[in-house]
């Protein structure tokens, strides 16, 4: 069946959009991925979006507007992903406002009709919402699709997304999918690209390639004192996100970070990423396990050697070489999850987010709903 995923960020650097064939086989799925875009943020959208979100107080009407302007700019994402071809249902995440998983609170944005109303096509949103409501922290959400596309029977493996947040997922070998761990470590790139935008007054929105961090050095008293955060410490499941980890957490050491040049700046919080994410990993008993890397923080090959350096005996490579493009790897989960609830098959992992049960997650803006769950129904029979 093909489908949409659609994508965007606590980095707010777009749209990720996915068109995907998703066909289930066995107990998961073989997923192909056909075309992708990833469509920037228009900057008028993006500096409304940046003013409604912490540390900034938003207002209720300003959320409205945001509302209806991501649902369009989702529309326009997903009408050109899918250029001729017609997908039979479109995903979305939507675009997350405010989350507090420990409080089993989150809200995502972008209104889903119209994005119904674009591509004539239902639509699976709010995925987030199920699992707050029965107990969990609404994140990370895309453990089961992790484990059920990359779990192995004889190596255990860590999936890793970097985003604006860093999160895993634990699979032991041959471990079924409700067995999976998922957790924010904390901070991805969303530290670093804030910094680097600051001191470059914009000129440049993050560390292309880790050029910058490669250049400089450690501040090793900076970097302990920021490692003595309480949420690095805390168990699982946790969640975190720009109430945490965004303007005002570099403002905290800001006196530190003004000392520093842009290059050991950048080293610095290139470094909190790679030591937070390392220790978790440790911790869990996982530092010999593989690491499959996706998101933007891929590219930043800094990031990764170090990330390697700190996991010894850990083998770190990108979901690329899983078939997997680490940039459309997200879309292409969320892809997945619409099926799973269109299909009303419970997707969250409460191991991961600390639910109750098993929730079938998604909110349904459905278009020709009878046929297209007809279909879903035909293609679980035959598989």
């Amino acid at each position: 069946m093909l489908a949409i995923g659609l994508m965007s960020g606590t980095s707010l650097d777009g749209i990720d959009a996915a068109l995907v064939e998703v066909r289930p086989r066995g107990d998961g799925y073989a997923i192909q991925l056909e075309r992708f875009e990833s469509v920037p943020f228009e900057r008028d959208l993006r500096d409304e979006l940046l003013a409604a979100l912490p540390p900034n107080e938003g207002s209720v009407a300003r959320l409205a507007r945001l509302h209806k302007d991501l649902g369009e700019a989702y529309a326009r994402a997903a009408r050109a992903v899918a250029a001729s071809k017609k997908p039979a249902f479109v995903a979305s995440h939507g675009q997350t406002v405010w989350h507090d998983g420990a409080a089993g609170i989150t809200l995502q944005i972008g209104n889903a009709f119209a994005i119904r109303e674009a591509l004539q096509a239902t639509v699976c949103y709010d995925f987030r919402s199920a699992d707050t409501a029965v107990g969990g922290h609404g994140a990370p959400l895309v453990a089961r699709v992790d484990a059920l596309l990359l779990r192995d029977e004889r190596e255990d493996r860590v999936v890793l997304n970097l985003g604006g947040i860093a999160n895993v997922t634990l699979l032991r070998a041959a471990a079924p999918a409700e067995e999976a761990v998922a957790f924010d470590t904390g901070p991805a790139n969303m530290l670093v690209d804030r910094f680097i935008s600051e001191r470059t007054r914009g000129d440049a929105a993050f560390d292309r390639d880790g050029a910058l961090a490669a250049a400089g050095c450690v501040d090793e008293a900076l970097l302990a004192a920021m490692l003595r955060d309480e949420y690095f410490a805390a168990s699982p499941p946790k969640t975190t996100g720009r109430e945490r980890f965004g303007a005002q957490f570099l403002a905290h050491y800001g006196a530190e970070l003004a000392r520093l040049s842009t290059q050991d700046g950048a080293a610095t919080l290139t470094e909190l990423t790679a030591a937070s994410i390392a220790q978790s990993i440790v911790q869990a008993g996982f530092s010999a396990a593989r690491v499959i890397v996706s998101g933007g923080g891929a590219r930043n090959r800094t990031l990764l050697a170090r990330l390697a350096a700190r996991l010894d005996a850990a083998r770190v490579e990108t979901s690329d070489a899983m078939g997997i493009p680490v940039d459309a790897k997200e879309a292409m989960a969320f892809a997945v999850l619409g099926y799973e609830t269109l299909r009303g098959r419970a997707s969250n992992v409460p191991a991961a987010t600390g639910a109750q049960h098993p929730a079938v997650l998604g909110a349904i803006a459905p278009f020709e709903l009878p046929a297209l769950l007809d279909a879903v129904r035909r293609e679980c029979a035959a598989r």
